[in-house]
């Protein structure tokens, strides 16, 4: 009978005495995760005409296409449709929690497995940073061959020694940056661009950030954009002015596919061309069903378009935690990199004219540090400099940074900070993080819960 008693309140002893023991572990702040809300994100924009809408659906069914040696594939390339690298959380965005890049070597049977492309890990492009004979390479070495593939009989081209680059430390990789609200992206003037750049300048001295657009240099104007002379912001070293070269430039360079933008083969290797050169182009009349523009038009035009009028993520609606990580993002100096809003011009479509652009970044470039630096030059991106990313739709990024290495935000906050060391001066967002650093747990928190809201 004593026991009966004596049981329950035993339990209740150890009960009081692990909640204590709970008590006394401090709290740190940690990732909240991936938010397991809807996407909120891969629709249109609001206010497009029916025949924009139209071109919209065209490029995204392009978009979700998978290419096929019969369609130009290759030879060399790195996956078979945009899809499988901007798929997560929706049509648009970046790597996903399955990498379909594994599973190539399985198709194209001439290919190995490569021990940095996983199955659960990000979508990866690779480029080297130097020649065998010292000088810069930088370019994008394509990861697979149509070798052993259908469609590919006769071509017997093989893969690069990429284990032996990474061994060497040659090799650098980069994921899929998101395409959510480009098209507003595209629309944001250069001038409010640089105007953004001097704002704030003398806060931004104390905290040792500069920032620069990466503008190629004509007629003695430093930092001009080849040709042209207007601001360049897309890709990791905004090394991409518009979503029409990005596009073009992603089909030849990921997929081997080439346009009329980019009309040479990367590998002319000829027992591997399968289809005439270049292979997409615009079509000499509209044929097929639906909307008779879209169906006239070139890949490469349709992806612009999807890209163009893809809508940005939705956050999610503030909490009070969020409410104080907002506030805790401008006070440590995020936000001086990280700019919440900057706005559209005048624009040609209504839907993207005079917006609010929520997108979280300067689109300058930015000296990261040693710890960041991947030792590749884009233009006049430097080894070292990176473009602020936008962080509108983190809250449903899995993979963080420029190569995908962690998983966890906190980490990604930290690996903000190096430098400097022999080769490259200290990284721009030192004092950030150490403003950073300095909060209290539940305050890093509430930044955590800010970031993870977006």
């Amino acid at each position: 009978m004593r026991k009966h008693i004596l049981a329950p309140a035993l339990a209740a002893g150890i009960l009081v005495g692990l909640a204590a023991v709970l008590e006394a572990q401090p709290f740190r702040a940690s990732d909240p995760g991936v938010r397991g809300d809807p996407a909120g994100a891969g629709g249109h924009l609001e206010g497009l005409d029916e025949v924009r809408r139209g071109l919209f659906q065209a490029g995204l069914e392009d978009f979700l296409e998978r290419e096929t040696v019969a369609d130009g594939l290759g030879p060399r390339f790195n996956l078979t449709g945009c899809g499988g690298c901007h798929g997560e959380p929706a049509t648009g965005g970046t790597s996903g929690p399955r990498n379909f890049q594994a599973g190539i070597p399985t198709t194209f049977t001439g290919n190995r497995p490569l021990s940095f492309i996983r199955e659960d890990g990000p979508v990866r492009e690779v480029r080297f940073k130097y020649h065998p004979d010292g000088s810069r390479d930088g370019g994008v070495h394509n990861l697979f061959v149509i070798t052993g593939g259908p469609g590919a009989a006769g071509c017997d081209i093989r893969q690069e020694d990429f284990e032996a680059q990474v061994r060497r430390g040659n090799a650098i990789f980069r994921i899929p940056t998101p395409l959510f609200g480009a098209g507003l992206i595209e629309q944001i003037p250069d001038r409010t661009i640089l105007a953004n750049h001097t704002a704030a300048a003398g806060q931004k001295a104390v905290f040792g950030i500069r920032g620069r657009a990466n503008r190629i240099r004509i007629s003695g104007i430093a930092n001009r954009n080849d040709n042209d002379g207007t601001v360049a912001r897309f890709g990791w070293k905004a090394q991409n002015k518009s979503l029409l070269l990005f596009s073009g430039e992603a089909y030849n360079v990921e997929m081997g596919i080439t346009n009329e933008l980019f009309q040479s083969e990367r590998d002319e290797t000829p027992g591997c061309q399968f289809a005439p050169t270049p292979n997409d182009v615009t079509a000499a009349e509209a044929n097929g069903n639906g909307n008779p523009l879209a169906a006239g038009l070139s890949g490469v035009e349709k992806f612009a378009l999807f890209m163009r009028f893809l809508a940005p993520p939705t956050p999610a609606p503030e909490t009070d935690s969020t409410r104080r990580g907002r506030q805790l993002f401008g006070a440590v100096g995020c936000a001086l990199c990280h700019t919440p809003t900057l706005r559209t011009g005048n624009a040609a479509v209504p839907a993207l004219r005079d917006k609010a652009v929520n997108l979280y970044s300067d689109l300058l470039l930015h000296q990261m540090g040693p710890g960041l630096a991947d030792d590749i030059v884009q233009g006049e991106a430097g080894p070292d400099e990176f473009r602020t990313a936008p962080l509108w739709g983190l809250g449903q990024r899995i993979f963080f940074l420029h190569d995908g290495r962690t998983k966890d935000l906190a980490e990604a906050i930290q690996l903000h900070r190096s430098g400097p060391d022999r080769r490259f001066g200290p990284s721009e967002a030192n004092r950030v993080v150490d403003n950073y650093n300095r909060l209290s747990e539940r305050e890093k928190q509430d930044m955590l819960n800010f970031l993870r809201s977006l």
